[in-house]
């Protein structure tokens, strides 16, 4: 086994779907797509491609660590008792342990992400 992984952006088998949970939906109808591509010390962490179509979400990361990178689309993250932020393709930011707030997607996204999980 390799300890080189190459995360693949296109990846050519079936995406995971999946929806938000009703508890965390604003607005909208978003539908989640998936693509799991590594996992690492015992599941811990997790790499792979995420897609989601328009809506607004609550994001609450509790104890999970997550980087992002955008590789097409538009959304706003905007931190509880904080700023509203934008990213685009090209643009990567980070999610700390304890991050609340809201999730926009304006513009079906799809991202690299990487989840430390506790």
């Amino acid at each position: 086994m390799s300890l080189l992984v190459t995360i693949d952006t296109d990846p050519q088998f079936a995406p995971k779907p999946g929806l938000p949970l009703p508890e965390r939906l604003i607005a909208g109808s978003p539908e989640f797509k998936t693509w799991a591509q590594d996992e690492s010390r015992g599941e811990t962490i997790k790499t792979g491609i995420w897609e989601a179509t328009p809506g607004e979400t609550h994001s609450i990361k509790g104890t999970t660590f997550e980087f992002c990178h955008i590789l097409s689309g538009l959304v706003e993250i905007e931190e509880a008792g904080g700023e509203t932020k934008t990213y685009r393709a090209g643009d990567s930011f980070v999610m700390k342990p304890g991050f609340v707030g809201i999730w926009r997607t304006i513009e079906t996204v799809r991202k690299i992400y990487v989840c430390v999980y506790e």
